[in-house]
């Protein structure tokens, strides 16, 4: 299994694309998004949160069982009154496919981690109304 500074780069090297009302939004970790800070203050959102249910662990599973999880998310986030939106996590290389995932308005941080930790999930990326998207650990990973 990767060590967690080798799952933390592999984060980094990340786009994380959600496709919000009115357009596409590419965010990368530490870099602020104007257009999410935009869109959070139209929206009346404080906080949001990418969460995905694919290859729990960081370990590849088939595409199939990936839907099937993510579908199991996306169930979870519209019980308990979110309005997910669609998004990918698209890594730079072509070592990993581009995963499916849900972008949550007004999602917080430890709702949003325990959420990933029920799914199998290492990580989170979340931040607040000023649009700066940051990685959050799960319980038991480094970061914490």
């Amino acid at each position: 299994m990767a060590t967690t500074s080798d799952l933390e780069a592999a984060y980094r090297a990340t786009t994380y694309r959600v496709f919000l009302p009115g357009g596409v939004c590419d965010l990368r970790l530490g870099a602020v998004s104007e257009t999410l800070r935009c869109w959070l203050e139209t929206a009346g959102a404080t906080r949001f949160a990418i969460v995905t249910a694919c290859n729990p662990g960081s370990q590849p599973v088939d595409a199939e069982q990936n839907a099937l999880r993510q579908a199991q998310l996306e169930c979870e986030l519209l019980e308990a009154g979110f309005e997910p939106y669609a998004a990918e996590n698209i890594a730079d290389g072509s070592d990993w496919a581009d995963e499916e995932s849900c972008f949550i308005a007004d999602m917080g941080r430890d709702e949003a981690l325990a959420l990933a930790m029920k799914h199998g999930q290492l990580a989170i990326v979340c931040g607040g109304a000023d649009g700066l998207p940051e990685l959050a650990w799960t319980s038991g990973q480094a970061g914490q």
